[in-house]
């Protein structure tokens, strides 16, 4: 029997309507249409000072901490970015430093990053994947990337880009499909 898969998308951007989670929206959205999933946002840019002020993990508050923890205790999480100076934001990466050294270690990754042109298209194998790399987390093999151009706003309207989704989902969709129809007690 399946159980919804708890997946977390923590949004990287620093605006409320952005190309990033334009694209994570239609990850998720065609990862909906093949699992059943309980969907979590955490917005970096809503965090506050309690996130923006911390060195250490004990400084954030406790809505905070709660953010932190749903991202540890989710089934899958999709990392989204957007490209700023040739890799991931700084409150994108900040949030991770927050994350437990093993909080992600053999949870499932998907990467997905937006950038100006394709010329930031290797952010998720420069940048994305070894920062995940560091917390032993299973990466997808592929990651997700769109340029300005494929929107019209926060909207995809490459059909490659989409093309690339089903592609990349189909790829890991077994293991996904297991991790959904594994026993609530194996999900930790």
């Amino acid at each position: 029997m399946s159980h919804p898969l708890r997946v977390v998308v923590v949004n990287g951007s620093p605006n409320e309507r952005s190309k990033t989670m334009g694209l994570a929206g239609l990850v998720t959205s065609r990862l909906s249409e093949s699992l059943p999933v309980g969907l979590h946002r955490v917005d970096v840019y809503r965090l506050g000072p309690s996130f923006t002020g911390a060195t250490v993990r004990e400084d954030v508050s406790p809505e905070v901490e709660q953010q932190i923890r749903l991202v540890e205790e989710a089934d899958v999480v999709i990392a989204a970015t957007p490209v700023f100076r040739a890799s991931y934001s700084g409150m994108f990466k900040h949030f991770f430093d927050l994350v437990d050294q093993y909080g992600l270690a053999n949870k499932p990754v998907i990467l997905v990053a937006t950038g100006g042109s394709d010329r930031h298209a290797l952010v998720i194998e420069h940048a994305l994947r070894p920062l995940f790399g560091f917390f032993q987390a299973a990466t997808a093999p592929v990651g997700f990337y769109a340029n300005a151009g494929d929107f019209d706003g926060t909207v995809v309207l490459n059909g490659e880009v989409y093309s690339r989704v089903e592609v990349g989902l189909a790829d890991i969709m077994p293991q996904l499909k297991a991790l959904a129809d594994g026993p609530d007690s194996a999900r930790g």
